[in-house]
């Protein structure tokens, strides 16, 4: 008959082991998010964001979709357009590069007419009956409250797509998407649209 103690040492090792080698495939999970050039985005540092198809339409701005406030994030109509310049803040404050999977504020460097923050935040249009990404959020506080504020960049067949799908709340269950564009008056505006995913590229400001 086994020494329960060996018995018990043995499950716990056997656990450790696993515990360990889910953190390890974790950890390997997440890649240093690249710009056009090979450099490694960076916390902070302004960035454009482009389409990944050419000739479709210029980097990301924003522009007033239901003529009003708060503003839109939107595709620069021109594709010569570089549109509006960002910045990234990973939800870990010690973390200064950008990775894939996981947490991030994404805010433009833009003063507008509208007097609210330029943080992306996720919206629900009742009368589009769609998710859209606007304006007006909170950067920082990681949480429930912030829950719509939340981005992610992910690897997607090598290139990179933008995704709303955060762990910042423990007990939350968001809502999870690619983001994608629908076209609504000749414009490409930037919402929840899992089966077209946006390609995206980053280049520095």
């Amino acid at each position: 008959m086994p020494n329960p103690t060996t018995s018990t040492m043995k499950l716990i090792l056997l656990f450790s082991a696993f515990f360990l080698l889910s953190s390890l495939t974790t950890l390997a999970a997440a890649e240093v998010v690249l710009d056009r050039d090979g450099n490694e985005l960076r916390r902070g540092v302004e960035y454009y964001i482009y389409p990944g198809i050419t000739d479709v339409a210029g980097g990301l701005t924003l522009a007033s979709r239901n003529h009003s406030c708060p503003l839109d994030v939107t595709l620069a109509i021109s594709p010569t357009s570089n549109g509006l310049p960002l910045t990234f803040l990973p939800a870990d404050p010690e973390e200064d590069t950008i990775n894939t999977s996981t947490d991030l504020n994404i805010v433009f460097s833009a003063v507008t007419i509208c007097v609210q923050s330029t943080v992306w935040k996720l919206d629900f249009d009742d009368a589009a009956g769609r998710f859209y990404v606007t304006t007006g959020g909170v950067a920082g506080n990681p949480g429930r409250e912030t829950l719509a504020n939340w981005f992610k960049i992910e690897n997607d067949r090598g290139a990179y797509k933008l995704v709303f799908c955060p762990t910042v709340c423990d007990i939350c269950k968001p809502v999870c998407g690619n983001l994608g564009v629908y076209r609504e008056d000749g414009r490409l505006w930037l919402g929840i649209n899992s089966d077209a995913p946006l390609p995206v590229e980053f280049r520095g400001a």
